[in-house]
């Protein structure tokens, strides 16, 4: 591992080959006619605040500090080592005009190197693992990077592991990878920009850093900083149950962008003093109990963090600051531990517990809230209108009522296996008005009830309800509706 001296912003000009203020106030930005207007987005990159968790942390002593890396301009804390990694590599004559960064990534490092490469004219390959969400692929891809696709299940030295194939592709002319994880411009650059912004934001009152470790920049960076300046401070490692940082037991898990497989060169494990072990199911609940209470969309890894940062406060006296970093926003993940079927198929979510409004949404979404009938209509228009909507079942309206019905307007209801029954015993029942034929109203439930409780509706005879909010009827649910919900599909 290379030495440096953490107290020497010297030595990191002449590492990464750019400077960051050290002085106590945030940097500005003036135009030559003094307007505060930064020269580029790079300009932009660090300074991101710090926002105290009031909810999270209402049963807890300490107070809990967030520092918001999803708003540096790419969305994560990335976008601080893109730049410096790129412009070490020019000033070290690695990377020249016309060149191709190539990098294993799981997304948002791709895009810091993304914006620093549309900035200088570079072109990008990235390389991820197949866990990485859809939408920071085609958000690395809107940028013009080109992105390659690599199983996760597969050791590092496979040749199609997303580092060996980052290796192939890199090992071509005037191709670079910055190789995040070898690379000491990644942990040199939070030394000399987010350890000392921690340190100024909270005027040197910082007991505990709390972060998820990756390639170990952050950790090994901040920690380093703040721990010479007041050695007491305590370095937090939040990790994956799965990685090898914390466990001997490493296996798949779903949490992006921490965790590892291998003790990579940027990360010294002798600077964490705690270590947590957090499973994918604490990570996705308590960034989304995040989301919902401090209204603050976060990824994953976050939550990660975030579970870590809450545990460690137990212990911790009342007077205690504990800065936990978020890396990036819940923006990239929304197909994911946003979206409740993702979720709930990966076990994450017991739906059976849902609301019926979940169940209602998660209809297709080209059927009407509510297919109806009315009694003096025919029964051979009841099964058309069965079987336009593909349903098979619906409840009976009063004459003339339609979408503005309350439930005292709801005289009854149609079943397929009713009808079929009827026809068979009478070859007239076509021509038969529905008010002749029809069965009692579907049971009712309130929009409110769990779904678990619409089960217990729908053991006896009763094949379907209908939800009634206040004294309006608003949808029906069937047997087959909630299964579909239950499994995810729409």
């Amino acid at each position: 591992m290379t030495d440096f001296d953490v107290t020497d912003p010297a030595h990191y000009d002449r590492v990464v080959g750019r400077h960051h203020d050290l002085a106590s106030e945030p940097r500005r930005h003036r135009d030559d006619r003094g307007r505060e207007v930064a020269p580029d987005l790079l300009a932009l990159m660090g300074d991101t605040p710090l926002l105290a968790l009031e909810r999270l942390s209402a049963d807890i002593g300490p107070t809990l500090l967030a520092k918001l890396e999803m708003l540096n301009p790419g969305g994560s804390v990335k976008d601080r080592i893109g730049i410096t990694m790129v412009e070490a590599a020019e000033a070290a004559g690695e990377l020249r005009p016309g060149g191709t960064i190539v990098e294993p990534t799981s997304g948002n490092t791709g895009v810091g190197l993304a914006i620093a490469a549309a900035l200088k004219g570079y072109r990008c390959i990235f390389v991820v693992p197949d866990k990485v969400s859809e939408d920071k692929i085609s958000l690395m891809r809107s940028y013009g990077s080109e992105v390659v696709v690599c199983p996760t299940a597969v050791e590092p030295k496979d040749p199609r592991s997303y580092y060996s194939v980052s290796d192939a592709l890199a090992d071509r002319p005037n191709h670079f990878k910055p190789n995040q994880y070898f690379n000491q411009s990644n942990p040199l650059t939070h030394t000399f920009s987010t350890a000392p912004e921690i340190w100024r934001q909270t005027a040197g009152q910082v007991d505990a850093f709390v972060c998820g470790v990756g390639t170990g920049g952050t950790a090994t960076g901040v920690g380093r900083w703040l721990k010479d300046r007041k050695p007491s401070v305590q370095v937090v490692g939040a990790d994956p149950e799965g990685s090898l940082y914390s466990g001997d037991q490493v296996h798949p898990y779903l949490v992006e962008g921490i965790g590892e497989d291998f003790w990579p060169p940027t990360f010294d494990p002798d600077v964490v003093d705690h270590w947590y072990r957090v499973s994918d199911a604490d990570s996705f609940a308590t960034a989304r109990r995040c989301t919902r209470e401090e209204g603050l969309l976060v990824g994953g890894s976050c939550g990660t963090a975030l579970w870590a940062a809450l545990e460690y406060a137990k212990g911790q006296p009342d007077d205690a600051t504990i800065v936990v970093l978020l890396p990036d926003s819940g923006r990239g993940y929304l197909s994911k531990l946003y979206d409740e079927n993702w979720m709930a198929e990966h076990g994450f979510l017991d739906r059976s517990r849902g609301g019926v409004q979940d169940a209602l949404r998660g209809k297709a979404s080209d059927l009407p809230s509510l297919v109806h009938v009315h009694p003096d209509e025919t029964v051979a228009d009841a099964i058309a209108l069965l079987k336009e909507f593909g349903v098979s079942q619906m409840p009976v309206f009063r004459v003339g009522v339609h979408d503005e019905a309350t439930s005292d307007d709801v005289v009854g209801s149609i079943r397929e296996n009713a009808l079929l029954d009827a026809a068979l015993s009478n070859p007239d029942v076509m021509r038969m008005p529905v008010g002749d034929t029809m069965q009692p109203p579907m049971p009712t439930i309130a929009p409110d009830a769990r779904v678990d409780e619409v089960f217990e509706r729908l053991t006896g005879t009763d094949a379907a309800v209908i939800v009634v909010d206040g004294d309006r009827p608003t949808g029906v649910l069937t047997r087959s509706d909630l299964l579909g919900y239950l499994a995810g599909i729409r």
